[in-house]
């Protein structure tokens, strides 16, 4: 949180401490208040499940009845969760999750460099890693990042992307993925090339769709400012002023991956982004992100990212249910 917008949080709240540890936090603004609360409170409810304590709505007033520990972990959620609303003009359940994350709490001052400001919202990394990775993606020209699904390397990119797309800074963003799921060749499914790829690409669009308006999203892709592409359809081309994407590359081989990687030209990013967990590829071994960091992980124009449990930003039961798979497939 910058330090105006903290500096206006405080001043537009009131906090107030009782002996038998309840905190109340009184607002000024009684619409800031409704949005923070959340219809039927269900804002509320979410932070109360998360951090384990009993949080009320009254009047123009939260009351939180806690331990001291706990109601500051409440009382510094709050805050984020004023900002978050002051800038956006709404508040999701991931925005919640993030409120209470160590690192948002404990952050204070060099947050705002970190910043991704999209039309629709502003995205700010949730973690230290997630610091790290958006610092690669405006810095180098390459970044390959593997990790559990949470953990915001499509949305990330996706977001960098557009920024880079509308500050003109880019002409071009291309997403591409391999299709080797439905266990079918594109060439049997129906539709045109589009129809048959645009399902595998639905993570992609749902993070442009995020942080765009569709009629936007949808004009740019119809004049080829943002491109869709399979995997396949990239050999042979050199792309220049271009940010380009490839999601899901656990499913791409070494030799797909180099192919990929050597489509970079003049004043371009490339983005590899994959969860070596999730491999559908009929031989596990074939799977070329794990080798591509191997090789590449030298190059200074090259970044690697590795997300692990602890960076999942979804509902905190998906980081639970992610370290346990993957400490159950350390033991095999």
């Amino acid at each position: 949180m910058n330090n105006f917008s903290y500096k206006k949080a405080v001043d537009d709240l009131k906090f107030v401490y009782s002996e038998n540890n309840t905190l109340s936090i009184i607002f000024k603004n009684n619409e800031i208040l409704m949005g923070v609360v959340g219809e039927f409170n269900n804002n509320l409810k979410e932070l109360e499940k998360i951090t384990d304590t009993s949080i009320y709505s009254r009047g123009n007033s939260i009351l939180v009845k806690s331990t001291s520990k706990k109601n500051e972990l409440v009382k510094n959620a709050i805050v984020f969760l004023f900002d978050q609303f002051i800038n956006n003009g709404t508040i999701e359940t991931k925005d919640i999750i993030s409120s209470v994350n160590k690192f948002m709490i404990e952050e204070k001052t060099d947050k705002i460099e970190y910043i991704i400001k999209t039309p629709k919202k502003s995205v700010i990394p949730r973690s230290e890693k997630q610091k790290k990775y958006v610092r690669a993606l405006r810095d180098k020209e390459i970044i390959i990042s593997s990790g559990p699904a949470g953990t915001g390397k499509t949305y990330l990119a996706v977001a960098v992307a557009l920024t880079m797309l509308l500050d003109k800074k880019i002409e071009r963003i291309i997403l591409s993925r391999p299709a080797v799921e439905a266990g079918e060749r594109l060439g049997f499914l129906p539709g045109d090339m589009r129809e048959k790829v645009d399902p595998y690409l639905r993570p992609l669009y749902d993070a442009l769709y995020d942080l765009l308006d569709f009629e936007k999203i949808q004009k740019r892709i119809e004049i080829g400012d943002i491109e869709i592409a399979p995997l396949a359809f990239m050999r042979g081309r050199t792309l220049k002023n271009s940010f380009a994407i490839l999601d899901e590359a656990q499913n791409a081989t070494d030799t797909q991956i180099k192919m990929f990687l050597t489509r970079i030209g003049e004043n371009s990013k490339i983005v590899i982004n994959g969860d070596p967990s999730q491999i559908d590829l009929p031989n596990k071994s074939l799977s070329g992100l794990k080798r591509s960091k191997e090789i590449l992980g030298h190059l200074n124009e090259i970044s690697i990212v590795d997300f692990d449990h602890t960076d999942v930003v979804r509902h905190p039961l998906v980081s639970k249910i992610v370290k346990a798979y993957s400490d159950q497939n350390s033991k095999k």
